[in-house]
């Protein structure tokens, strides 16, 4: 029987114990999928490269070490590792927009702080900056998937079909994420008395 008809869990415990062929058939078997999603996130075909490249080091790193403990879900562990890679790339660049935002069912886009906004034009940069970071700060504290969806949301702009295939949801569970992400997000500026000024 060859390595290739052997199931993701096999090649990877035949990895694990010294095959390294098995490595490069759980790459040739997933890589199309891994990689156009990460293509889809981040839009650059070199960056998307780097990344896929970092994720299957990183795959390599825990197999490596015995930390592998996904039975029979390889192609979605390594999707969260490029996920994080992706979202890593993005906050050392400091991309993450001011105000998340998000198409309503009307079709408009709606601000996740709109009840709380006020404009005023006269904040200086600084105060601006002040305020990336405490919302940066409350979206961080979200929980992992409510996070992940506004942020692929807002600062990859991604619809959310291609958040859904993306996370490997369906769409009403993504819609649902981000529903309860607002919720929260929009309970903690109330609870803490933030005050979201531009």
């Amino acid at each position: 029987m060859s390595i290739q008809s052997l199931n993701d869990k096999e090649l990877v415990q035949l990895y694990v114990n010294g095959n390294e062929d098995c490595l490069s058939v759980l790459l040739h078997r997933h890589k199309a999928k891994i990689f156009s999603s990460i293509i889809l996130v981040v839009k650059n075909r070199s960056l998307a490269e780097d990344i896929f490249q970092d994720t299957f080091y990183k795959v390599i790193h825990t197999l490596k070490r015995g930390q592998y403990n996904e039975e029979g879900k390889f192609p979605q562990w390594v999707m969260r590792i490029a996920r994080n890679l992706i979202i890593d790339h993005f906050r050392i660049l400091k991309k993450m927009p001011p105000m998340p935002v998000y198409i309503n069912s009307e079709g408009d886009e709606v601000c996740v702080f709109n009840n709380l906004l006020i404009e005023n034009h006269s904040r200086s940069a600084e105060e601006k900056h002040v305020l990336k970071d405490k919302i940066r700060n409350l979206i961080n504290q979200l929980d992992a998937d409510q996070r992940e969806v506004v942020l692929l949301r807002t600062y990859y702009d991604m619809s959310f079909k291609e958040i859904a295939e993306f996370t490997n949801v369906s769409i009403n569970t993504a819609l649902g994420r981000m529903r309860y992400a607002l919720i929260n997000l929009k309970r903690m500026i109330e609870e803490r008395k933030v005050e979201v000024l531009l």
